[in-house]
């Protein structure tokens, strides 16, 4: 059993940016896609999939896109992004509210992180977004993690 899938997924994509791998992948739920769609609309990533892998005629088993998250052993593959000369976009990314310590902000103590370079993932009541979205909306949240 997993205590923490957040933290188990942060650490796969930090893990495989380290080592700068195009891709990285790891079972599926509705909060982790929502995560990588902030990342992508962020910049920090290329895409997000969610799929599964089935066996092909050869007897390999082969990634295919556009699974169900209800669809049992889902996969969510995210890509990676590096610039020009390969530098790393994702240069920290950190889990803030763990199972042992939420950390809860309200729409004033959401503050911009790096001076605004970076971004805060937020679970609010209207679902998951990066600290500008919520400011923009008015809203606050939990901090699921920090990313620059």
């Amino acid at each position: 059993m997993m205590t923490d899938p957040i933290a188990d997924m942060l650490t796969r994509i930090r893990n495989a940016n380290a080592i700068e791998r195009p891709a990285v992948e790891m079972p599926a739920t509705k909060l982790k896609v929502a995560i990588a769609q902030v990342l992508k609309d962020e910049g920090f990533i290329l895409e997000h999939q969610v799929g599964r892998y089935v066996t092909d005629p050869e007897g390999r088993e082969v990634f295919e896109p556009g699974a169900s998250l209800s669809e049992p052993k889902a996969v969510l593959r995210v890509y990676l992004k590096y610039g020009p000369e390969g530098e790393k976009v994702i240069r920290h990314i950190s889990r803030v509210s763990k199972p042992g310590r939420r950390i809860y902000r309200g729409k004033a103590e959401l503050t911009k992180v790096l001076d605004g370079l970076g971004i805060s993932v937020v679970s609010t009541s209207q679902g998951v977004m990066s600290d500008r979205q919520a400011r923009k909306k008015g809203l606050g949240g939990e901090v699921l993690c920090y990313v620059w």
